[in-house]
């Protein structure tokens, strides 16, 4: 049987997209988004729990991402888990785990710095969604990002 390795979130980035083009004129972006839950605790009290996620794009959403994205920016991404290994200068193993960015919808309202905007009645009327099916495939190098 194969597996399935899909994340879909939508949170508020916590910093502008970082870009850098690697050999080949390639973009790629990398941001932390910020996901928050909230619940009840068994006293009623209202508890929000945050979770950050690293967030990586390549080619052209990395490009839409540095043109249109900034810090605060409300965005749906659809991607997958992928884990990096590398070892730091005292020679520890470190690990990082991204969420390789396939598809974006911006979630801004049209004048927020968005694209997208929601029309009368919740409508999401010229709401944008971008994809990337054009993703490095694994060993392209991308393991071994200088940020």
């Amino acid at each position: 049987m194969r597996g399935v390795n899909k994340v879909v979130l939508i949170g508020n980035l916590g910093k502008d997209p970082d870009v850098q083009y690697l050999e080949g004129n390639i973009a790629v972006a990398k941001f932390s988004l910020a996901t928050t839950e909230t619940y009840k605790d068994r006293t009623g009290k209202l508890v929000s729990q945050t979770e950050w996620h690293m967030v990586v794009l390549w080619r052209g959403l990395a490009e839409l991402a540095q043109k249109y994205l900034h810090k605060g920016s409300l965005v749906y991404i659809e991607g997958r888990l992928k884990t990096r290994t590398w070892d730091d200068k005292e020679g520890n193993k470190k690990f990082a785990t991204e969420i390789i960015g396939e598809n974006m919808i911006m979630l801004d309202k049209r004048g927020e710095g968005g694209m997208g905007h929601h029309g009368p009645e919740g409508s999401q009327e010229g709401l944008e969604g971008f994809t990337n099916s054009d993703i490095p495939p694994a060993g392209d190098g991308s393991e071994n990002l200088p940020f």
